[in-house]
C-alpha cells in the first residue's frame, strides 16, 4: 500500500506545477524576418525591461519561417517581410484571426562599405566595375525578390546572372557585403541606418517606382496574452518612432 503524500511533500509539488507553467507563459518565441533584426532586439529589450516576460527571437527568411511554421514550429508570433506569408498563414487557420497588421514598410538600398564606390543613381550596376553583387534568394526572401525586380527594371538581370552570390536571407547577403566577399550588395536600408550614426560607406537609396514595397506584417500564431502585448507593444507610438529611426516607413 503507497503511503499517501505528506502536507510537504504536496505544497512543494503544487509549486513546482505552477511554478513551471508561470515560468513557461512569462517566455514567448517570436520569428522574425533577419532585416528586422536590430530594431526588434531594441523593442524585446525594453519590453521585458517593463513587463519582466522575455522574448526569444528567431531570425531567419521568411519563406523558411513560414515552412517552419506550417510544419509545426512552436513560434507564438511571426514577423514576416511580406504580406503574402501572413495572410496565407491566416487563411489556412494558422495565424489567429484579426492579429494580422503592418508594422513596418521596408527600403532596398544598393550598398557597399567601400567610401565613393556606389554613386548616387546606381550607375555602377551598368558599369560592371565588380566581380560580385550579392542579394537574398528571390525566392525565400522579400528582399531579394525586390533586387531582381530591380535589375529586372533596369534590363540587366540576365546580363549580371555570373556576378550575382545569393544569400539565404537578407541577413547573410548583408554579411557577403560587409565582409568583402560581394564588392557590393542589395540589402535593406535598415541595416546600414542606426539611429544618431552616420552611414558608413557608399549607398543608393533606390526609387520605390523600380520594385514593389515591401509591406511587412506581423500574425500571432497562439492565444497569448504576453504575445498580444508584445504586439501591442510593436503598435505603439514610441515603437512607431523606433521603426522610423532605423530606416522604414510606417503606416
Amino acid at each position: 500500500m503507497k503511503k499517501p503524500l505528506s502536507v510537504f511533500t504536496l505544497v512543494v509539488s503544487i509549486v513546482l506545477i505552477f511554478g513551471v507553467g508561470r515560468v513557461v507563459a512569462d517566455e514567448i518565441q517570436v520569428a522574425v524576418a533577419s532585416n528586422f533584426t536590430t530594431v526588434i532586439q531594441d523593442m524585446a529589450k525594453r519590453f521585458t525591461e517593463r513587463t519582466g516576460h522575455k522574448v526569444t527571437l528567431i531570425f531567419g527568411s521568411t519563406g523558411k519561417h513560414y515552412a517552419q511554421i506550417i510544419n509545426g514550429a512552436p513560434f507564438d508570433a511571426f514577423f514576416a517581410a511580406d504580406v503574402r506569408r501572413p495572410e496565407l498563414l491566416a487563411k489556412e487557420g494558422v495565424a489567429l484571426s484579426g492579429s494580422r497588421f503592418t508594422y513596418a514598410v521596408g527600403k532596398v538600398v544598393l550598398w557597399s562599405p567601400r567610401m565613393a564606390y556606389v554613386d548616387s543613381a546606381g550607375k555602377i550596376l551598368e558599369q560592371r566595375e565588380f566581380r560580385y553583387l550579392a542579394i537574398a534568394n528571390p525566392k525565400l526572401a522579400p528582399y531579394g525578390r525586390a533586387a531582381q525586380e530591380i535589375l529586372e527594371a533596369k534590363k540587366i538581370w540576365v546580363d549580371l546572372q555570373r556576378s550575382i552570390v545569393r544569400g539565404e536571407n537578407i541577413g547573410q547577403t548583408f554579411q557577403f557585403v560587409k565582409s568583402g566577399n560581394a564588392e557590393l550588395g542589395f540589402v535593406a536600408y535598415s541595416q546600414i541606418k542606426r539611429p544618431g550614426n552616420p552611414i558608413e560607406g557608399s549607398f543608393w537609396e533606390i526609387p520605390q517606382s523600380l520594385y514593389t514595397p515591401i509591406e511587412q506584417q506581423a500574425v500571432l500564431l497562439k492565444e497569448n496574452n504576453i504575445a498580444r502585448s508584445f504586439l501591442a507593444f510593436v503598435k505603439s507610438e514610441e515603437s512607431r518612432n523606433l521603426i522610423r529611426e532605423y530606416g522604414y516607413s510606417v503606416r
